[in-house]
């Protein structure tokens, strides 16, 4: 004896689907600015890695993004101290938009931008994206 649907989405409220990542590129495209410094970063740390660049390599940010302003303000002291100190460390800012381990609570900007449990992902991810580029 089979019951379909029976146990299925008992607790879904609704559905909607997520925009691609190609529409999500195409809504939020990367300036050339930042393409130009993703680039110049991955050959530094490529670099580094080969030990073909003495400096240190230094990642380092917060454990998961919450707050847009925020994130830009710690981007912009951190790329100072960064200039600073570029012949000796290469600083790479960490950037994480979710809480994996996080089993109760917020689970990211990403999974709930406004942390009100709306959920609003497709919100999260323009809001995600923006930052990056």
């Amino acid at each position: 004896m089979t019951f379909p649907n029976a146990f299925e989405n008992l607790n879904i409220v609704a559905q909607q689907a997520l925009l691609s990542p190609s529409a999500l590129h195409d809504a939020v495209p990367a300036t050339d600015c930042a393409m130009q410094t993703v680039s110049a970063a991955r050959t530094a740390v490529a670099n580094i890695l080969q030990g073909q660049d003495p400096r240190l390599l230094v990642v380092v940010g917060p454990c998961s993004i919450h707050d847009i302003a925020a994130a830009m303000d710690y981007a912009q002291k951190l790329k100072a101290l960064a200039d600073e100190l570029k012949n000796q460390l290469f600083i790479v800012m960490r950037v994480y938009f979710e809480k994996p381990r996080t089993t109760v609570g917020w689970k990211g900007l990403i999974n709930d931008p406004r942390m009100d449990d709306t959920f609003r992902i497709e919100e999260g991810l323009h809001l995600a994206r923006k930052l990056l580029v």
